[in-house]
């Protein structure tokens, strides 16, 4: 074997990277054990102590912080983590609406209402729909004629066609939608939710929300529904409110003094003076970090005697001849995130808020300062009778991020119309009189995203913010300061919620269905292949250890699709090593050497190999790119599975043998029972053809009938609805559970068995409602309608998930599903033509693809209320649909490799080609039967044990091996005889 010193070296650096990236999980893993340990079950206390963490070295010899570990950490998925997943959609109707400024004309009004209606139907999107239905309704009328206004003229001339008009809006749109992600990923970051995950799908006007842990899901409804607030504010200088501070420090030292007089007689006399109440408080916060962190009892007097100074740094320092005074500026202090709370509750106390001025409020910086979790505490100043903002959002018409010529910097230009000009020019006036210039906040959401000191007065309404800015913040800050200019509210349209008891049971089941699994593997290999049967068992698990390596690396996130697609990995793993032990058999019955016969059979068994693989793994790809979530989790974890399963079992496998043959260790390759399994074996598959195709066509015609009358049990994401699961305090079962909702939520609602003491209920009711309470309603009534039945009373803290889709999303859905398979058959058929150079393999590809897609969809018809669990489409069974694809096209390839050999090499040309095919059928039968039999265990263990969510998925896959087997050997090849009879010849 050349090159061996090479493989070893990188796959030694592959396993120490692989290692050292997985170690972050595991010191992630210890911090939050500890945090447990020390809460005992007080959830404020692990967290409090978890962001006490954050910035603590905790990695030995490297130093990194948990929160760099957390970072890094392998990221689970929601369905094994419990939290929720929201989509939401840009409502781009009221976007339409304002640019219009909501004209009254009846051609316009009406073609709203049927481009809402055609975007339920159609794949085109919500622009080209209002466009389109304009015209038929109005075919003289002029768009430009509602659009084009004096705010717009640079973008839209009043004389401008309705196809210029159409390009407006697209663009208009783009614009709405990036800022909607924009102010929703500020509003996220604010929440505190561990790694969340937000994807914008621009050409869906979409965007797809995850939030590991969540267990407050009405909350983040709120959060995310509101329409953005943009305002701007005066400021009050941090000179003229730290006394404020100070008395506000005062206040609370005092009270704390009255309610715990024990510790008042021990406690120092506060300072009477705000300088020396700043100098004091900096002497004892650096004389306290000097010692040892153990003295407790001077941190706690620290925090009696200075309540709100103990957990704010104050931006108070000294000048240059050393004496105390406070900074100037907007910013009156600094905290750290997890002290947020408690200073707020200081300053909502009664004592603080009545000494705190009318037109003075306290907001926080909308993001932590760079690098820390510390956020600042901006003093801001009211106006008018309604103590409010000097300006709303609404007058801006136009932001964007530039280069700041005179610093070279980045910096924001900012477009007000007319009437936010003169305002403007007031409140820039102001702000920039005499020597001590004032700054303007521009808040968000009653946080602040800049505060830029005004320099000078501005007029015209054009203005230049700038500041030690990064693009990225430039580029967000124009997309805020926009935001007010252009309604158009993210609605949500589809969410999940799981509740982290489901997700542990789902991290148990997936756990044990791999251990399982590798048990399975273990015990079969070398039962089968003996000696050679432990190289192989090595070998995947030394793939199973790179594979979680690079998806840590690459901050792939796990999901339960993801567990099953390493638990399928496991299968094709075997496949690759079957491969190859069935060749080194073959060469050792021609009575090569062992050493000899190992060299040959990883040379010939290297094309089968590669076309096997390669195939599934343009499976995988097809999946990423059409798929979505968890889809995405499976595609991506298959498809590095299989480039770590090629280098394990082609390479650390082939390492391995060379060793034991360096040692000179016995190697076998079979046992004495399997040694003759499929040896000489001479089955007509040819010959019965026609019988095979019989069956599938009978199978096929039958689920084509049960199609077209009976359908499918769709789940939610195929359907549209909602689904709950509940676990209920007592035994219960479907019909009790129709009887008590079906006068509520109707008879359209489905109920179904989750796994044996859950139930899932997947209804309709109320899915068009979309105020903004309509979820808690749908919840309401169903806890309202099972408890009316003594049997299936339940709690909220029953659900355990529940998951909404909309039309729009099902019908978006179910047409991707459709094009994914077609477009699948074809990449894979294209490759097979492309690697076989005959047409006839490609089409017997693609008819085996065809078939299988089919036999499994009958089957999930035929037998969809048969079955003891459900049989639901949706997307995980097209993933597994996908993957059967694969499965069947790797097993096909393996076959049409043999074919192809024999056909080239091993017969003369006057040979029948029947008898050649049919020989190498039987050729590859022992190969073909014992990786369907390992795939097949590990699928039934995964069905088994791996848990409800993915039952259905694990069955279609089972189902879908068998049939994929079938057609490898009785459909596909038979094809090419009777479409190739004279070009075989």
């Amino acid at each position: 074997m050349q090159g061996k010193g090479v493989i070893k070296f990188f796959a030694i650096l592959l396993a120490v990277v692989c290692l050292y990236q997985l170690s972050f999980t595991w010191v992630a893993n210890k911090v939050e054990n500890n945090a447990k340990e020390y809460a005992k079950g007080n959830t404020e206390k692990e967290k409090a102590y978890l962001d006490s963490m954050s910035t603590q070295p905790v990695y030995p010899l490297l130093g990194h912080t948990y929160q760099y570990c957390l970072d890094r950490e392998l990221a689970l998925g929601l369905d094994l983590k419990g939290g929720m997943n929201v989509t939401m959609q840009i409502s781009l109707r009221e976007l339409v609406q304002s640019l219009a400024n909501n004209n009254q004309d009846p051609a316009f009004k009406q073609a709203l209402v049927e481009a809402e209606k055609n975007a339920v139907t159609t794949q085109k999107d919500y622009i080209t729909l209002f466009v389109d239905a304009y015209e038929k309704i109005s075919p003289n009328g002029k768009l430009a004629s509602i659009f084009a206004n004096s705010n717009n003229q640079d973008h839209l001339k009043y004389n401008a066609s309705n196809s210029e008009v159409e390009t407006y809006l697209k663009d208009q749109a783009t614009v709405a939608v990036q800022q909607s992600y924009t102010v929703l990923h500020t509003r996220i970051d604010q929440f505190g939710v561990t790694q969340p995950n937000i994807q914008l799908q621009k050409s869906t006007n979409r965007i797809l929300i995850e939030l590991p842990g969540v267990k407050e899901p009405d909350r983040v409804r709120k959060l995310l529904s509101g329409s953005a607030k943009l305002e701007f504010y005066q400021t009050y200088d941090n000179t003229e409110i730290f006394g404020l501070l100070n008395n506000i420090n005062s206040v609370l030292a005092a009270k704390s003094k009255s309610a715990d007089t024990t510790k008042a007689k021990t406690a120092e006399a506060a300072p009477k003076s705000a300088k020396d109440s700043a100098n004091s408080l900096l002497a004892k916060l650096k004389n306290n970090t000097s010692k040892d962190s153990s003295s407790l009892n001077n941190k706690a007097q620290l925090a009696a005697q200075n309540p709100l100074f103990s957990v704010m740094a104050p931006m108070y320092g000294q000048d240059a001849n050393g004496q105390g005074q406070p900074y100037p500026g907007p910013m009156v202090g600094r905290v750290a995130q997890k002290d947020t709370a408690k200073v707020n509750g200081y300053l909502r106390s009664a004592e603080v808020k009545a000494i705190i001025p009318q037109n003075l409020k306290f907001l926080w910086s909308v993001k932590p300062v760079e690098n820390s979790k510390v956020f600042e505490l901006y003093a801001i100043k009211l106006a008018g009778a309604q103590n409010g903002p000097v300006l709303t959002g609404d007058v801006i018409n136009d932001a964007r991020s530039d280069v700041d010529p005179t610093k070279g910097g980045y910096e924001v230009i900012m477009n007000m119309n007319s009437q936010g000009a003169q305002k403007w020019k007031n409140i820039t006036a102001e702000a920039s009189a005499g020597a001590n210039k004032r700054a303007i906040a521009i808040v968000l959401d009653d946080n602040v995203y800049s505060a830029p000191t005004v320099q000078n007065e501005i007029s015209g309404g054009v203005s230049s913010i700038s500041g030690n800015f990064k693009v990225e913040d430039t580029k967000d800050l124009a997309n805020v300061l926009k935001a007010g200019r252009l309604p158009a509210p993210a609605r949500i349209i589809g969410e999940e919620v799981v509740g982290p008891s489901l997700g542990q049971e789902a991290i148990n089941a997936g756990l044990l269905s791999c251990v399982l699994g590798l048990v399975v593997i273990l015990i079969f290999m070398i039962a089968y292949y003996n000696r050679a049967g432990t190289v192989a068992v090595v070998a995947v698990l030394v793939n199973v250890f790179f594979l979680m390596g690079v998806l840590v690396s690459i901050r792939a996130v796990l999901t339960l699709p993801g567990i099953a697609g390493i638990i399928l990995i496991l299968g094709v793993a075997v496949d690759a090593n079957v491969l190859v032990y069935e060749r080194v058999r073959e060469e050792l019955g021609l009575g090569k050497s062992i050493r000899i016969a190992i060299a040959d059979g990883f040379k010939h068994a290297l094309p089968s190999i590669l076309d096997a693989n390669i195939s599934t793994f343009l499976t995988g790809l097809i999946l990423f790119i059409f798929g979505s979530g968890p889809i995405q989790g499976f595609a991506t974890t298959l498809m590095i599975g299989i480039i770590t399963t090629l280098f394990c079992s082609l390479l650390i496998s082939r390492l391995i043998f060379e060793f034991m043959l360096e040692k000179g260790w016995d190697i076998k390759f079979s046992n004495p029972w399997s040694s003759h399994t499929f040896k000489n074996a001479n089955y007509g598959f040819v010959k019965n053809r026609f019988k095979f195709y019989a069956f599938s066509g009978i199978f096929i015609i039958a689920g084509l009938i049960s199609m077209f009358t009976q359908g499918f049990n769709y789940g939610v994401d195929f359907g549209g609805g909602r689904t709950y699961i509940v676990k209920f305090p007592n035994k219960v079962n479907t019909e009790q559970v129709h009887d008590a909702i079906d006068a509520t939520l109707g008879r359209g609602t489905e109920v179904k068995t989750y796994g044996q003491d859950k139930i899932s209920i997947n209804t309709n009711y109320l899915i068009t409602d979309n105020t903004p309470g309509a979820d808690e309603k749908v919840q309401a009534a169903l806890i309202s309608s099972l408890n009316s039945k003594p049997a299936t009373a339940i709690t909220a803290a029953n659900i355990l998930s529940h998951q909404k889709v909309e039309a729009t999303i099902a019908n978006e859905v179910k047409s991707s599903a459709k094009w994914t398979i077609i477009i699948a058959i074809i990449v894979i058929s294209a490759y097979i033509l492309i690697r076989f150079r005959k047409w006839q393999f490609s089409l017997g590809a693609m008819i085996a693809t065809a078939h299988d897609s089919l036999l499994v969809l009958s089957f999930f018809s035929l037998f969809k209320d048969v079955l003891p669990f459900s049989l639901d489409i949706d997307q995980a069974f097209i993933a597994a649909l996908l993957t059967v694809i694969g499965y069947s096209i790797n097993d096909t390839v393996v076959v049409f490799d043999r074919i192809r050999e024999f056909l080239d090499l091993h017969h003369a040309k006057t040979d029948d080609p029947k008898e050649v095919i049919n020989h190498a059928i039987n050729n590859t039968l022992s190969r073909t039967i014992i990786t369907a039999l390992t795939v097949v265990m590990i699928l039934v263990v995964l069905f088994a044990f791996g848990g409800d969510v993915i039952r259905g998925f694990s069955f279609a896959l089972l189902i879908g091996v068998i049939f994929g087997t079938y057609s490898s050997i009785c459909v596909a090849t038979p094809v090419i005889i009777d479409f190739g009879k004279k070009d075989l010849k």
